[in-house]
């Protein structure tokens, strides 16, 4: 089936600058992906090269079989939700949502049902008359949605729209906008540094670095099994530790960290210098009686309490006097334990994963 969206090596430099790196992704119809990176790490540029603001300097960018290049931003059947929404102070909601069709010179006696259908559709249903000063911050980003959505574009781009909202609000407006997307089926990109919100809206997450597309996978693979020790980094609290090869037991390798040899997933010969990477949620304390593929002792050097779990620090002197990161979701059952307490922490041999150092 043809993708909705197809980049082909799209790349973007400017001056001596590389923007972009020759980025290739398809996007079939209906699907939700977010562009997920750091700060300058491309991901906005290669949005606005979609939405037709910035030409790409090398590549070609298709939609729906047909290449944009060339296509200018107006032409282009793309809604798009801002960071900043942009809406027109001095008209109503109504108006707002109203505008993208008389700008399309939409027939006037099918505007109000269409406007009226789109703003029960973002719930913000007799709010019309209202001004933007006279709606709260997540109502005007429905407005913004319903104003992209309305004139039933192929595409709906987001570019960091939740990134001003208070945290609460935040997770309800990524709640919102999934329920949105999979009731109309309009294909969605968007673009955030929030991990969390990639992972809770997305059917496909892109995760970009230094220009360059790291990797892009759904939502459970990305997190669950990481392309590289980037993205294992990005995505959730890990710990890395210094770990040598020494050989193999089946398809694991098995490594060499401080006094230990340990199974991991990876792929490296005997020798290798590799980063051993564990995510915090994946180690936990282990009561005695408890079992684990792998079982150390270690002691507490700091504890944070996090309201639903607790996170600690703690020193494990047969990895070197390594200091690992990780969360109890269970600090009732389990008590708090303060700085200088001695635990037992453990894992699956099938959460430590190998990457190239």
């Amino acid at each position: 089936m043809q993708p909705m969206v197809r980049l082909s090596a799209v790349g973007k430099t400017f001056g001596d600058t590389v923007a972009v790196d020759a980025v290739s992704l398809d996007l079939a119809a209906g699907k939700f992906l977010t562009i997920l990176g750091p700060s300058g790490c491309g991901k906005t540029t290669l949005l606005r090269m979609i939405a037709g603001f910035i030409a790409p300097t090398s590549g070609h960018i298709e939609v729906n079989g047909s290449r944009i290049e060339a296509v200018p931003p107006w032409r282009r059947s793309i809604g798009m939700v801002f960071q900043r929404l942009a809406l027109f102070p001095h008209l109503t909601a109504f108006d707002n949502v109203a505008y993208p069709l008389r700008m399309r010179r939409f027939a006037s006696a099918g505007i109000r049902e269409r406007v009226e259908r789109y703003l029960d559709l973002v719930r913000l249903s007799g709010m019309g008359s209202r001004r933007p000063h006279e709606l709260s911050g997540g109502q005007q980003q429905r407005v913004a949605i319903a104003r992209a959505l309305v004139f039933e574009p192929d595409i709906l781009l987001l570019d960091e729209p939740l990134a001003a909202l208070d945290r609460k609000l935040r997770e309800d407006m990524q709640l919102e906008f999934r329920r949105i997307q999979k009731e109309l089926g309009v294909t969605s990109i968007n673009v955030t540094h929030d991990q969390r919100e990639a992972l809770v809206m997305s059917d496909e997450v892109m995760v970009m670095h230094e220009g360059r597309l790291q990797q892009a996978a759904p939502p459970a693979e990305t997190y669950g099994r990481p392309a590289n020790r980037f993205v294992a980094g990005f995505l959730g609290l890990t710990n890395f530790l210094d770990a040598r090869v020494v050989g193999s037991k089946g398809e694991r390798l098995v490594v060499r960290i401080g006094d230990v040899e340990l199974e991991g997933t990876g792929d490296a010969p005997a020798g290798a210098e590799m980063a051993a990477a564990l995510r915090a949620e994946k180690l936990r304390l282990v009561a005695p009686g408890e079992r684990a593929d792998v079982v150390l002792s270690a002691s507490v050097t700091e504890s944070v309490f996090e309201g639903d779990r607790m996170l600690y620090q703690v020193r494990v002197p047969a990895l070197g006097g390594a200091r690992l990161q990780l969360y109890d979701h269970d600090p009732g059952g389990h008590g708090r334990h303060e700085p200088g307490t001695p635990v037992t922490i453990g894992w699956s041999s099938a959460d430590l994963l190998l990457f190239p150092d």
